[in-house]
């Protein structure tokens, strides 16, 4: 008994439809009819934040982690569909992976996380 995964992510949005339109396009994220979507098995992060913290934005109560494979292919596929992408040598972390970080049209932030 016990937990085993995340079962969702729920967030409010000024215009649900177009973001879950954009995270699909993108990220291949909620695709099913109810936003639903497989994923492989895989570590999930559960990590409560000082809120002093300035891993991300300070007027941002979350940051969406998601798990990826092929990082540089995504990277470079965000970026001629003219999101803007950030890297940062200091993110990664031998051991544990590689990291970028875009945010939706919303400016919600989301890290994506290649693990090692």
């Amino acid at each position: 008994m016990g937990v085993n995964g995340i079962g969702g992510f729920v967030f409010r949005a000024a215009d649900p439809d177009t973001l879950r339109t954009w995270y699909a396009q993108h990220l291949g994220v909620g695709t099913g009819e109810h936003g639903e979507w497989a994923t492989a098995a895989g570590p999930s992060v559960f990590a409560p934040f000082p809120r002093e913290s300035d891993y991300f934005a300070a007027d941002r109560q979350w940051m969406l982690n998601l798990r990826v494979d092929g990082l540089d292919a995504l990277l470079e596929a965000l970026a001629a569909a003219g999101i803007e992408v950030m890297t940062n040598p200091d993110w990664d972390m031998p051991g544990v992976g590689r990291f970028a970080r875009i945010h939706d049209p919303e400016g919600n932030p989301i890290e994506l996380w290649e693990p090692e």
